[in-house]
Formats: C-alpha cells, structure tokens, sequence
C-alpha cells in the first residue's frame, strides 16, 4: 500500500497540496453540475452564462478569478452566482479533511472521489429536487469500495462488511417507513436510495447518530432560514420567491443527510452520548 507519508512532506504543505487540487477538482464539478442532464458536453468553453463572452484563462483560476472579479462578469458586470466559489471551496476543504481520516493513497483517492460525488448531490438537489438514480449508483459503489478496502487490506473484517451492509439496510429501511406513511411528504424516495450509501460510510456503530443528526440539522437549517425570511421579509436586497416560506414549504432533505454524515465521519460524533449524559 503507497501512504503519502512516505513522500516525507510536511503535513502542512501536505493539507495545502490536497486542498488545492480539491479547489481545482471544484471547478470542474461546476461545470459538471450546470451541464449535468442538459446533454452539453463537458469539453465545450466555459462562457459568461449571461452574455455568453467566453471566458479567458485568467478567469478561470477557482478561488481567485471569483474574488478578483468581485463577483461579476468582466464583459457585462452582471453578477456570478456564488455558487462556483462555494463549490470550489467546499470541494477543497472535504478533500483536506479527507486526509484527516487516512493518508493511504488509494483509500484517500476513493475518500476524494466520494467527496466530490456527495457535492454534486447535495448542489444538484439544492438545486432541482431530485437526486438522479446515476449518482446514487456512484456513490454505493464508491462506498463499497471503500468498506471492501477498509476491512479487507487495511484491516481483515469480513463480519464488520456484514454489519455494515446490515444496519445501512436499516437506515434506508426507517426512511423508506417515514415515506411511506407521508405519501412523500417528508422526503422523496431519492433521499430512501441516497442513506444505503451513507450508511455504508458511516458504520455500523454510527447509523443511529446518522439518522439523528440528519433530522437536527434540517431542523435547525430549516428554521434558521424560515426566520431569515420573517426577519428580512419586505426588503428588497433579499430577493424572496414570491410565495413567503413557511413550515410547509418543501425543502431538499439529501443535503442534511450528507451533511449529517459528514459530521459523523469527520468528527466521531455518538449521539448516545448525549442521550446517556441526559
């Protein structure tokens, strides 16, 4: 197995270098995620989406031509979402963060991969409410390989790949229940597809505090921007869609779920503990 420890780098340049590719990587998901189902073809020149200018090389540095831009087209001043920054700075801090978890070449490859594909389903259903099935294939797959990787080179567990399988099963089967019984609702079937793979990720010791956290954190997003909208109700600057937001309006539930499994997997997080100290 080849560890990026043997390159006898300093981790902090380390943390640089992976980030950094991240960023670049998150540029390229921008484009994928804007073309994704459109039938446009990822080798067409990027352009000004209002004023179809394209763009030349100095525009297209991630991270630094948004900044140095202010935000807005060269050629018309209109203004870029921003999106494509956030994109590019999420996709270099899951990379960086990836590396927290291991320094194995191919498992942090895998880890990479994984992160970029849960980006594209959490800005993709943000987005247009669906999470297409292609992505979800990709992502149980990454996550299989992931858990075959961990327990069969790393460490031999073929009872932990069980168990994991198991209780994954479980997490999407209590999603499915709760879509079932909201005639969905609650959330769509693409969310019941998207927790086998999470759950995969997570283990079999964090599932419960996967499917915990997943309904805090839309709790907690979810009112966060019902009172945003209340407070800032009337004001021009915000923007507000025509209807007022209110705790019936439908909001995409896969990116809690990620996020949820992000804190999981970053962070070790047991809700048990929480209910046991209580």
């Amino acid at each position: 197995m080849y560890s990026l420890n043997d390159l006898f780098i300093p981790d902090s340049w380390l943390y640089l270098v992976v980030f950094l590719f991240g960023v670049i990587i998150g540029s390229f998901l921008n484009v994928y995620i804007y073309r994704f189902h459109t039938g446009k073809s990822l080798a067409g020149h990027s352009h000004c989406l209002s004023c179809g200018t394209r763009l030349t090389w100095y525009e297209l540095f991630p991270l630094l031509s948004y900044l140095g831009l202010r935000g807005r087209c060269r050629t018309c001043n209109c203004r870029i979402t921003p999106r494509y920054f956030l994109v590019e700075l999420m996709t270099g801090l899951l990379f960086a963060l990836s590396l927290t978890l291991t320094k194995e070449l191919w498992w942090l490859l895998l880890l990479c991969l994984t992160m970029s594909v849960l980006v594209v389903i959490t800005v993709y259903d943000f987005y247009h409410f669906i999470i297409p099935d292609a992505l979800t294939f990709a992502l149980t797959v990454l996550a299989g390989l992931i858990l075959t990787y961990k327990y069969t080179l790393v460490v031999f567990n073929l009872e932990q790949i069980f168990w994991s399988v198991v209780t994954a099963l479980g997490a999407s089967g209590f999603f499915l229940l709760l879509w079932l019984v909201s005639k969905g609702q609650w959330l769509g079937f693409g969310d019941v597809k998207l927790a086998f793979p999470l759950g995969l990720l997570v283990g079999p010791a964090a599932v419960f505090s996967f499917v915990v956290v997943s309904f805090w954190v839309g709790a907690a997003i979810s009112l966060s921007i019902l009172g945003w909208g209340r407070m800032k109700r009337g004001k021009a600057s915000l923007h507000l869609p025509s209807r007022d937001l209110t705790m019936k309006s439908a909001v995409p539930f896969a990116p809690f779920l990620i996020i949820s499994c992000l804190i999981i997997l970053f962070t070790n997080f047991n809700a048990l503990d929480l209910f046991s100290f209580i």
